[in-house]
């Protein structure tokens, strides 16, 4: 009877006493702690949550395959980095070195998976030199310098048709930019550029003739049309002038520049150039300004300036090709 007693107070002293023990480990982990048996002390935990697109990808977790596909968790991760594995049939792996950090979330929430075999669609119906996209009109534009037509159609290539006529400039243009009425078309190399009329649905209007500007002395950097649809902004390395889409029509210098390898944007909603351009300080040097140049209010008055008198041979040369 004595002897049960004691086994039983043993027991009892025994279960207490691994329940004071256990009660740190319990509450540690209750808490997101675990112990690192690199430091020998309870450490703040983290954890990765993985999403794919598309979803359904099997995990590798420094190697070793997990039961969840993608979405998941990975959860109690102590503090470093880690191997993960993303694999899907029929699509590439992704793989990468994971940082995991005390109490933190790292999300992996933004991985691609794509096809090994992606289904190539080709769009065009003839011989194409080049294309450009018109993205607020859901449209594709077709080069062919070969047969001098420019041809336009949906982001399917569906809707096939011949929408103008190219002009050939040498080198290559550069870029590629329609008007805000679909109807005209500027590109340009580094010394010309072509304007070219696309077909107009108005059957009383008299075609435009094509034409191309010629700038042997300048540099060509960009090109902008006017909200107008008739007037491109056109900046090089010595100005930025306006020019009416006109055979004969004479440049308006707004800007004349001193900074030679200048950049600009064009705010077509607002009819601004925002350009740099260099000016010199009380010492001497030279520094860069971001500059706002107005083209809205002000604009109708560059109408009364243009001459509208013969091109010379450095400026424009009309191409009738209609």
């Amino acid at each position: 009877m004595f002897s049960e007693q004691r086994i039983r107070a043993g027991l009892f002293y025994l279960s207490v006493l691994v329940f004071l023990i256990g009660i740190p480990f319990i509450l540690s982990f209750a808490l997101g702690y675990k112990f690192n048996p690199k430091t020998l002390k309870f450490t703040k935990t983290g954890l990765i949550v993985i999403k794919t697109q598309p979803p359904g990808g099997d995990v590798y977790f420094e190697d070793s395959l997990l039961n969840e596909k993608t979405p998941t968790n990975i959860l109690e991760l102590l503090p470093g980095r880690y191997y993960v594995r993303v694999e899907m049939d029929n699509y590439y792996p992704w793989n990468s070195e994971v940082e995991v950090n005390a109490g933190k979330v790292t999300r992996l929430e933004r991985i691609m998976l794509f096809p090994l075999s992606p289904d190539a669609k080709q769009l065009n119906k003839n011989r194409i030199t080049s294309f450009f996209i018109d993205e607020a009109k859901s449209s594709i534009y077709y080069i062919n310098s070969e047969d001098k037509g420019i041809y336009k159609s949906d982001l399917e290539g569906e809707r096939f048709q011949k929408a103008g006529n190219f002009i050939n400039i040498f080198p290559y243009p550069a870029k590629f930019k329609i008007s805000d009425d679909r109807n005209k078309l500027i590109y340009f190399n580094q010394h010309q550029m072509a304007v070219v009329y696309l077909d107009s649905t108005d059957e009383n209007s008299a075609p435009n003739p094509n034409f191309v500007l010629n700038y042997p002395d300048k540099t060509i950097i960009d090109a902008f049309w006017h909200s107008d649809s008739y007037h491109i902004i056109l900046v090089t390395n010595k100005s930025i002038e306006a020019v009416e889409a006109s055979v004969g029509s004479e440049p308006v210098v707004l800007v004349q520049l001193e900074k030679r390898d200048t950049s600009a944007f064009y705010d077509i909603r607002n009819d601004v150039v925002y350009f740099l351009d260099y000016d010199k300080g009380r010492d001497g040097k030279s520094n860069d300004n971001l500059y706002k140049l107005e083209l809205n209010a002000r604009y109708s008055a560059l109408k009364g300036f243009i001459n509208m008198s013969a091109p010379s041979d450095k400026q424009g040369v009309a191409i009738n090709d209609k």
